[in-house]
């Protein structure tokens, strides 16, 4: 961190409330952010993490018209009475959603976009072009299209095309939501880059604290209910329960250190698992602990449900996607489906689901040829649940949203009541049978996509990352809520996520997918601490294995499990 100055960013008893609003978003806000500083900006949803970042970059009230109160400076320019294109030349905000920032056709045109608009000289455009690619390292890709580019080079064309105004001030809105573990990784490695080379302020609003803090932030400051309930170096924040309190998930390695009595402080260095400092008695206590708990127990074998052999499919002919893939899926499994972007997860989804033709293989369920059955049929038996529940909701309201397939059916009136009311009451979507689907947040618009896909009884659901985007609160409750229809309904759940945790607590087996190929399927916690895994399929080991190897436990693999079961016991 620079040595402070004045503040680039300085709000005094600011207010923000949305024209639509009875109450104000902002309440209040007092903070200082000094030039050089990386901020990481924390809260479960709904606190006004996006609201702050919006009256920051000039979206409130600009383009989301509201009432401010008090006072908001950023690099000199007073905010509120200022304009989007103003304050765009002094902040440069990379959005959770790469594709929603592209307007080139190649990556190129996409970062020379603002130099274009100001009219600048062919030379001294493409001059500054190129400087920005290689800031980001994306230099030799600049005559590619946006969509040939993996969604870690997205993020990194979406950061030159705000570099190339030499902004003072880089505003990141959940950077790692759309990416996988490693990608995620090299994202916050490139930020730390960037702002060594350049000296421009950070500001980080992200769900997933453990990934930001793989490299040094300055301050975290948490928000709850619109209000700033504190701004505190990682140390001081991380050794207190005020993340938890606020429906914030702690890294990992901490809560361990916690379940096994280790007393927390801000001395520890807790905010990272390798400056962590732990003595020879908070050893004692962690191998204690570890030693305490019951080993698990064998997983029961069930029986055969979906079985895939030899499958192999491309979307353009001479390139694979999927590489003779063969794996069965057992009867009531939660299973997890894991690697890197453009890895063939997706791919394999819809080659079950029957969205594509497999150019060879067969797939099975239940002994039958689905290959030989139209997409309709399948629908029957396998549910397939998008990760935007915005492309898939086509009615108003939610009993009719939930009733469409049934209708589609020709079943009568009577029957449809029956089911879709017996199906929200399971999805707590009962109280809201009558409600228009734009009244809902977006956690429970998920819910509605996957009650209309559950009304059908399919004896399989397919989820394509459930919990992307989501606070610890609205991803427990989401994937509590799929353990329930798991473990009372029998249904078999497979997903589709870049969420290692997601992966460890609530699947047993995880099948990992690397280039197109299966790498292996095996424990969650086994794939965690093995580095002939993690590495390939561009996922990361867990922290509770740095934690693990760090107390001399010789079998880490064991302590993760120990401490997921755990995890599950006290849930």
């Amino acid at each position: 961190m620079t040595e402070k100055k004045s503040p680039i960013i300085s709000f005094k008893n600011f207010s923000f409330q949305y024209r639509a609003q009875k109450k104000p978003t902002l309440k209040e806000i007092n903070l200082d952010i000094y030039p050089g500083e990386r901020v990481l900006i924390a809260g479960p949803s709904g606190c006004g993490k996006s609201t702050l970042a919006g009256c920051i970059n000039g979206l409130n009230p600009f383009s989301n018209p509201g009432e401010c109160s008090g006072e908001l400076i950023v690099d000199g320019v007073d905010a509120p009475k200022s304009s989007i294109f103003q304050l765009s030349a002094h902040v440069g905000t990379v959005l959770q959603d790469p594709d929603g920032q592209f307007i080139g056709l190649t990556v190129g045109e996409d970062i020379a976009f603002a130099l274009e608009n100001s009219c600048m000289p062919q030379d001294e455009m493409h001059e500054i072009t190129r400087h920005a690619a290689e800031l980001v390292g994306i230099q030799d890709h600049l005559d590619y299209a946006p969509h040939e580019l993996s969604g870690g080079q997205k993020q990194r064309v979406s950061l030159a095309g705000v570099m190339v105004d030499q902004v003072k001030i880089l505003l990141f809105d959940e950077p790692l939501a759309n990416l996988d573990p490693a990608t995620g990784k090299q994202a916050i490695e490139l930020i730390d880059e960037i702002q060594e080379k350049t000296d421009t302020t950070v500001v980080i609003i992200e769900h997933r604290l453990e990934d930001v803090l793989w490299r040094d932030v300055d301050r975290i400051v948490l928000m709850g209910d619109g209000k700033i309930l504190a701004a505190l170096h990682p140390d001081e924040l991380l050794s207190t329960r005020l993340l938890e309190e606020n429906g914030i998930r702690e890294p990992l390695y901490l809560t361990a250190l916690r379940y096994a009595g280790v007393e927390l402080a801000p001395a520890k260095k807790p905010a990272h698992v390798d400056s962590v400092v732990i003595d020879k008695a908070d050893r004692k206590k962690m191998t204690d602990w570890f030693w305490s708990r019951p080993a698990a127990e064998a997983e029961k074998e069930h029986e055969p449900l979906l079985e895939v052999r030899n499958l192999t499919f491309g979307y353009e002919r001479g390139s694979q996607t999927l590489r003779d893939v063969s794996l069965t899926i057992h009867k009531g499994e939660m299973v997890s489906i894991v690697g890197k972007n453009g890895a063939g997860k997706s791919t394999f989804s819809k080659l079950v689901c029957g969205f594509e033709t497999p150019d060879s293989g067969e797939i099975l369920f239940q002994g039958r040829d689905l290959l030989q059955e139209n997409i309709r049929h399948r629908a029957k038996h396998i549910g397939y649940v998008m990760q935007n529940p915005n492309q898939m909701i086509s009615k108003t309201m939610i009993f009719d949203e939930v009733a469409l397939s049934l209708r589609n059916m020709g079943k009568s009136e009577e029957e449809i009541r029956e089911k879709v009311e017996e199906t929200l009451k399971v999805c707590g979507l009962f109280p809201f049978r009558n409600w228009p689907v734009s009244a809902l947040s977006f956690g429970q618009k998920k819910r509605v996509t996957i009650a209309s896909i559950l009304v059908m009884k399919p004896e399989i659901l397919i989820l394509d990352e459930p919990t992307a985007g989501q606070d610890y609160r609205h991803y427990t409750e989401i994937m509590e809520f799929l353990k329930t229809i798991n473990e009372t309904q029998g249904t078999t759940i497979i997903m589709i996520t870049h969420d290692m945790h997601l992966m460890l607590e609530y699947t047993n087996r995880a099948i990992v997918v690397a280039d197109g190929q299966l790498l292996t399927i095996d424990t969650p916690a086994k794939v965690l601490t093995d580095e002939t895994i993690t590495a390939p399929a561009y996922l990361k080991q867990t922290s509770l294995y740095e934690m693990a190897v760090k107390c001399g436990i010789e079998d880490p693999s064991q302590f993760v499990q120990r401490f997921i079961n755990y995890e599950r016991a006290v849930r």
